[in-house]
């Protein structure tokens, strides 16, 4: 791992933890990553590394802080994954777009970042990423296999948004993916991908889906929108 972890204040008071990577060049665009419902473990610090990698300054903030700080868990056990669920079933929405606001705005103001900020969520990061296009001031924002984006389809996305969706998602019915295509189809701020086959988290390395194929074309077009938008 090549990053460290720093202090974000959140916007009702206290803290918590983001793990950042800067790129080599030590300045770039920002990238906010965001966790799945195993916090900031070794995945998800590796793919905010990898983002770094790519030229960005990239922060994972610890959305579960307000139940647990510092949760690392992995998805290798069923305990593990009974505590996710505890803590997916315990999180606050709100508070939690509230934290990634006060992430994106930190980041935005770090040395080194150039003030342009996008996003990048993975389960239920995608869901929050969805919702950073809609409620927070984010230059752009990609989701992978976003859970219950039904609720959110109504809200005005104001920034542009891709959005990576896996046919055989577990989590997300095909009657659900059909009424969040119909509803975003035509706007032109939106890109809907389909990854036929595929499961849920097929792009989570080590995990029980991924799909090498499926997870490499969505990180190049992940890429290509976060040139093209935050440069």
């Amino acid at each position: 791992m090549s990053g460290k972890e720093i202090t974000i204040n959140a916007a009702d008071g206290g803290d918590f933890m983001g793990y950042l990577a800067p790129p080599q060049s030590g300045s770039g665009p920002g990238v906010v990553v965001i966790q799945e419902i195993f916090g900031v473990n070794d995945v998800m610090r590796g793919i905010t590394d990898s983002f770094a990698e790519a030229g960005y300054m990239a922060l994972c903030p610890d959305l579960f802080w307000r139940q647990e700080p510092g949760i690392q868990l992995t998805d290798q056990s069923e305990e593990e994954w009974a505590r996710a669920f505890e803590l997916f079933n315990g999180f606050d929405l709100d508070k939690g777009v509230q934290d990634l606001d006060s992430t994106i705005e930190t980041l935005r103001g770090l040395d080194g970042c150039s003030g342009k900020v996008g996003t990048v969520g993975f389960c239920l990061g995608g869901r929050l990423a969805f919702l950073t296009a809609t409620r927070t001031k984010a230059d752009a924002a990609v989701s992978y296999y976003g859970v219950m984006l039904t609720e959110h389809i109504g809200e005005t996305i104001n920034a542009p948004l891709i959005l990576h969706v896996p046919t055989e998602d577990e989590f997300v019915t095909p009657e659900q993916q059909a009424e969040v295509r119909a509803a975003l189809e035509g706007n032109d701020k939106v890109a809907i991908y389909d990854y036929q086959g595929q499961g849920h988290a097929f792009a989570r390395v080590g995990g029980q889906h991924y799909h090498q194929p499926s997870a490499e074309a969505a990180r190049e077009r992940t890429l290509d929108l976060f040139k093209t938008h935050l440069g």
